[in-house]
């Protein structure tokens, strides 16, 4: 059996949890061999937010062609794969539902294993696809829909530190960026502004933001407070040509003092998060990874990185290309269960809400059965 296990393995990941249809072929020796990704964001822009009922539609006519494509660029067959993995929670249940059916149609054709992946676990996993990072390690996720510190035992082994009682990062850059009259998705166009900020003090000065549950016990966030004081700045601010009633210049200021209280409440959550972390783990933890969209963030990924430095630990966030909702992702975390000997059920359902404290329970089989043979 242990001979089985070392054999190369070759997985094709699917993705449709939000706005992203993905579709990536990875193997278990970290080679992408495909890597395809349609983005709907152009799609969505003038609803200012990602719509369901589109997003839905979109999956569904782009997924089937997407799939094609990246087994033929990957110079495979659907009888070359080892296993077919589909995201299968969390995320919007109708677009989760079009990936999923599709991955499980391919599996039940061709007899391949098929692996439900927690969208979420497959993001804080991916650093292991292009870095050497090994059990067990501390985890921020930060994304549109997801803020959270977590202690990554194992493969399905996810201790949750810390998480937003109310807005997820991601979200409250994009609410910002509305407020401000900024394109969706807004966190690219404030991280664009606050770099062109020709006076830092005179911002902060200008827009002393307030810093939610800084220097509190615990590694929880909220940030519903700092986008309602953001509203009443905004509104306090007369003329100018930027957005609703914001000029140029207090724009950028304003961009500047938002991401610079971001880094700063992150870096005050993190300490707490590697005290709590090696206080949980039986062994040392010497990295930390950050992951999720809001990871490209520059400002964000540097401030994170100078705060696990003080505290001995090294940092590695996945390349851009992987930051952001992908194939490739779900591909690895296949790949990740697929070497525990783990694959699921064709009736694994569909999860809207699947937190990473139940993926022990996720009615797994053992592959080793035979049941695909």
């Amino acid at each position: 059996m242990a001979l089985v296990f070392e054999m190369r393995k070759v997985v094709l990941g699917i993705e449709t949890s939000c706005d992203e249809t993905a579709v990536a072929v990875v193997t278990s020796d970290r080679e992408i061999l495909s890597h395809h990704i349609y983005s709907q964001i152009e799609t969505h822009k003038k609803y200012g937010g990602v719509v369901p009922e589109i997003a839905a539609r979109e999956h569904l006519d782009r997924l089937d062609h997407l799939i094609k494509e990246a087994v033929f660029d990957a110079n495979l067959s659907y009888n070359d794969l080892s296993a077919v993995a589909a995201t299968s929670g969390p995320g919007l249940i109708g677009g989760v539902m079009i990936g999923m059916m599709a991955g499980k149609t391919i599996s039940a054709t061709y007899g391949k294993p098929f692996i439900a992946v927690n969208h979420l676990a497959a993001h804080v996993l991916t650093p292991r696809l292009t870095e050497d990072i090994k059990f067990p390690y501390l985890a921020l996720l930060v994304s549109g829909g997801h803020t959270q510190f977590l202690l990554v035992r194992d493969v399905n082994d996810m201790v949750e530190l810390g998480t937003t009682i109310d807005d997820a990062l991601g979200e409250a850059f994009d609410k910002t960026a509305k407020m401000m009259g900024l394109p969706y998705p807004g966190g690219p166009y404030i991280e664009k502004l606050a770099t062109q900020c020709k006076n830092p003090a005179l911002a902060l000065e200008s827009f002393p933001l307030p810093k939610p549950l800084y220097k509190k016990q615990g590694c929880d966030f909220s940030f519903s407070g700092l986008k309602t004081a953001i509203s009443r700045y905004i509104q306090a601010v007369p003329d100018g040509a930027q957005g609703e009633g914001i000029s140029q210049k207090d724009a950028c200021n304003l961009a500047y003092a938002f991401q610079n209280t971001i880094v700063a409440v992150l870096k005050d959550r993190l300490k707490n998060a590697i005290m709590m972390a090696r206080q949980q783990s039986k062994t040392e933890i010497t990295q930390m990874v950050i992951v999720g969209g809001v990871a490209a963030n520059r400002a964000i990924y540097d401030g994170i990185k100078e705060m696990a430095l003080l505290s001995d630990l090294e940092c590695v966030t996945p390349p851009l290309s992987l930051c952001t909702d992908n194939g490739a992702m779900i591909a690895w975390a296949g790949i990740e269960q697929l070497q525990q000997g783990i694959s699921h059920s064709l009736s694994f359902p569909a999860r809207p809400r699947w937190p990473l404290s139940n993926l022990s329970q996720n009615n797994a089989q053992n592959i080793s059965l035979g049941i695909y043979k």
